[in-house]
């Protein structure tokens, strides 16, 4: 059963203008129940812009998006906020900085709802976040007073992935969520990725310039283009590919569309 269906998606920003960007040209794409799909492709190629149609971020110039079924391309992103959920690249975007683990916790657990229900901190809750922080291995479950501002960015990135997951949301959206984070705090964070949409069964879209976490997480792997899907490479071929084949993909793309020697260099600096 498709829970995302993408139908001729089309989005120029700034038309008319020298400032004129095509960002979407007739996308098309159903991704299944269960699915993780990880989005590749050259800056400007359209990846960011299909998870701001996905969230709901604008309003596309044509085209439909379904969620479960129902068609959402005019809904307002904060009412889809309670189905989908979104990690952002800086980690200071994800979190209430003044408030506290628990507080932001407790949030989280409200996301979507048309009126907030009178929650409170009450010890039962307290010790199910106790557990929630654990599995972050982060020897955080016994700091939830303490200010989320003072974390490191690792460790409010993991909070924050965390705070997604919290409800077990139909979609879930990753924007390049490890690229401002350094090595060691970055494997944490796809640990943990990787270890929570296995566990819930997540339907995930996450945009990544990593190829090589491209190509060992999810289960499907999307190459994006100009606005455009390229390729749409499904788990058995992933399992046999290498980032020097994802390279070779680009590079056919090279003689198909005259995509220059500069960007598929950018491609090798960027992902290698």
């Amino acid at each position: 059963m498709a829970i995302i269906e993408i139908a001729g998606l089309h989005k120029t920003f700034n038309p008319g203008t020298p400032n004129e960007v095509c960002a979407l040209r007739g996308t098309n794409l159903q991704i299944e129940k269960g699915d993780f799909v990880t989005i590749i492709g050259t800056n400007g190629s359209g990846k960011s812009t299909l998870l701001n149609a996905v969230a709901g971020a604008f309003l596309p110039d044509r085209g439909t998006i379904k969620i479960d079924g129902k068609d959402v391309t005019r809904e307002k992103d904060f009412r889809r906020a309670k189905y989908i959920s979104r990690v952002f690249q800086n980690p200071y975007m994800g979190t209430a900085p003044d408030m506290t683990i628990a507080e932001n916790l407790l949030m989280a657990m409200q996301r979507g709802e048309r009126r907030y229900a009178k929650m409170s901190l009450t010890r039962d809750r307290l010790k199910y976040f106790e557990g929630e922080v654990a599995l972050l291995e982060m020897q955080l479950e016994k700091r939830l007073s303490n200010i989320i501002g003072t974390l490191s960015g690792g460790q409010r990135q993991a909070l924050t992935l965390l705070m997604a997951v919290i409800k077990s949301p139909k979609v879930l959206l990753l924007d390049e969520h490890t690229a401002a984070l350094d090595p060691k705090s970055a494997a944490q964070v796809v640990a943990l990725t990787k270890r929570f949409i296995e566990k819930g069964r997540l339907t995930t879209l996450m945009v990544t310039h990593s190829m090589h976490q491209a190509l060992e997480l999810g289960s499907r792997t999307i190459m994006m283009h100009q606005g455009r899907i390229i390729d749409d490479i499904g788990q058995k071929e992933k399992r046999r590919l290498t980032v020097e084949d994802l390279l070779e993909k680009f590079s056919e793309v090279r003689k198909h569309e005259k995509l220059t020697d500069d960007i598929v260099e950018q491609l090798r600096r960027e992902y290698l």
